[in-house]
Parts: structure tokens; C-alpha cells; sequence
């Protein structure tokens, strides 16, 4: 039996800089056991999403040499984007993976809050690692950017979990948790007007009463008008039943979808899902997919015996 498997989706607020991107990144792939999965680096969000994995150790291990490097190498005073944010290292989600539970992802967010508590990062624990209820929801915990987290703090209900109970601010507090596997998923809509993309994010968002298990948010990026997903349940909401609310809500605004984005990694299944929705296909796994029959591992009981002619 192989040891567990755990995923680390940190998000640090930089996404201009490709330089500083590269030795952040270069840091946590020097880890031995980690192995980098992925980076999206977005300017007009000035963030990147880095993903990487490997067992509890490596991963924890990775972590810190992440804070390690992103205290060394930014500036939250100098820093601005479209996307919120309270610190240089500013969201730290642990996801179970293979042999891993949602508790083993809390023992390891709580193993690495106080960690990085200790190299001087306020740490705010969040999602299934989150030590009181209105602590959860990390749109709460971040509300109002670092300026919002600066005003809450002395309250006694938002103290840090771990590490100084005063902010540095070049360097700002990280929230870390653990969470199941999300999606995040963005429509560009055929406009410049932000406040058209905000409507639609309000719309199709669990909060304003829209679609179950998504959160969204409008941005304006890249000279177009963005809603920005979060689809926190793909049982719930998959990526197509979100996209074709945003359509909707668009086009009753006399907009459209222009063109969407993944942002980081999307399971197997994820696609999939997509693909049965627009295809029509009643049947599709992954014994359907050439690559994954192709390095999967052999399962002499699902061979494909009819091939139609092309």
C-alpha cells in the first residue's frame, strides 16, 4: 500500500514578475518528493495558482520553503491586482489525494499554520481545518483584502490562529486549510463592463441565491470582463451547468460568453462530465480516453471489442 497523497494549491500574490515567479517555484520544486503539478500566473490578477504533490513530509516540506521564498521575494505594500488578497502567501488549501482523508489534510494544515506561524506569518485556518464556524468560508476570512484583515484583527474573534497577533504589512497574514478539490473555472464575457460581469457572478454564486457550491466573482482582465468560478462540488455544479448559467445571465444583459479558462488542474472525471453534457453521450469514463487505457494500469475485464470504421 502506497503512503497517502496530498495537494497543495497555494496561491501567492504575484503574477507579473516572471522572474520572481520562477525562483518561487524553483523553491518548492527543490523539495525532494514534490513534484509540481502546475502554474497559472495571471497579470491583471498580479497572482499565480502554483500546484503541486507528493506525501504529508515533502508536501509540508514544500510548503514552508514556498513561504520561505515568497517573504524573501515580495512586497505586499507594492503590490495591486484585480484579485483580493491578505498577504504575500495569501491562501495555503491542503487536498487529500489518493489514501488521504479530509482529517489527514487537517493534521497537515494544522502542522503547517504552525509552522509557518513560527517563521513569523500570522496563519488564519480555514475550510475543514478552521477552528470556529464563522472561520470556514474563506471569502469571510479574506474580506476586505489585507486592509479588512488589518481592521478585524485586534477582535478577538478573528486573532490569528498561529504566529504574530500584528501584521507585517510588506508581508500580510496566509489563510491555510483543507478543503475537498475544487475547480476553478472563469468566462470571459464580450464586454469591457465590469459591472456586467459583477451581475452575473451575483446571479449564478450559492450566496445570491444561484447554483449550489459556487462562488463567483466579477473582474475585469485582460480588457474584457470576467466572472470568476470557484465550483467547490462537481457532484452539484459541474463546469457545464456553470457555464450555461453564466450564459444565461449574460445574455440577459445583451452579453455573451467570448471564450473560458481553466485555472490550474481539473480531474479526469471533471472533463469528462463536460464532454457527456455537450456530446450527448450516455456512456463515457475514462476506459473510453486512448491515453488513460494507453498508461492506465490493465484491466483485462474492460477491453473495448467494438471500434467502428473511420
Amino acid at each position: 500500500m502506497h503512503p497517502p497523497l496530498f495537494e497543495a494549491v497555494p496561491n501567492f500574490s504575484e503574477g507579473k514578475d516572471t522572474t520572481k515567479i520562477s525562483r518561487i517555484t524553483e523553491a518548492v520544486r527543490a523539495v525532494p518528493g514534490v513534484r509540481i503539478l502546475g502554474l497559472h500566473s495571471d497579470p491583471d490578477h498580479n497572482r499565480s495558482v502554483l500546484t503541486f504533490a507528493g506525501e504529508e513530509d515533502p508536501v509540508l516540506s514544500g510548503a514552508v520553503a514556498l513561504a520561505n521564498a515568497c517573504a524573501a521575494e515580495l512586497d505586499l505594500i507594492s503590490q495591486s491586482g484585480e484579485h483580493p488578497r491578505m498577504g504575500v502567501l495569501d491562501v495555503l488549501p491542503f487536498v487529500p489525494l489518493e489514501g488521504a482523508k479530509m482529517d489527514d489534510a487537517v493534521r497537515l494544515a494544522n502542522r503547517a499554520g504552525e509552522t509557518l506561524g513560527t517563521l513569523g506569518f500570522p496563519v488564519f485556518l480555514y475550510g475543514s481545518a478552521a477552528t470556529a464556524s464563522h472561520r470556514r468560508s474563506l471569502p469571510d476570512l479574506r474580506r476586505g483584502g489585507y486592509e479588512g484583515v488589518a481592521s478585524r484583527i485586534e477582535d478577538r474573534l478573528w486573532k490569528p490562529d498561529h504566529g504574530p497577533e500584528t501584521l507585517n504589512p510588506h508581508v500580510g497574514a496566509v489563510a491555510v486549510g483543507a478543503r475537498p478539490f475544487l475547480v476553478a473555472f472563469n468566462a470571459y464575457l464580450d464586454t469591457t463592463d465590469i459591472e456586467v460581469a459583477r451581475a452575473v457572478a451575483r446571479r449564478v454564486r450559492a450566496s445570491g441565491g444561484g447554483l449550489p457550491a459556487v462562488k463567483a466573482l466579477g473582474f475585469a482582465v485582460g480588457g474584457k470582463a470576467q466572472v470568476s468560478m470557484n465550483l467547490t462540488d462537481l457532484e452539484l455544479t459541474p463546469i457545464p451547468v456553470a457555464l450555461e448559467a453564466v450564459r444565461s445571465a449574460a445574455a440577459d444583459l445583451g452579453v455573451s460568453v467570448e471564450s473560458t479558462e481553466l485555472v490550474g488542474l481539473a480531474p479526469l472525471e471533471a472533463i469528462l462530465q463536460t464532454a457527456r453534457y455537450y456530446l450527448g453521450l450516455r456512456e463515457l469514463d475514462a476506459h473510453h480516453v486512448l491515453e488513460s487505457r494507453l498508461y492506465g494500469p490493465s484491466d483485462s475485464g474492460k477491453e473495448q471489442t467494438s471500434e467502428k470504421s473511420t
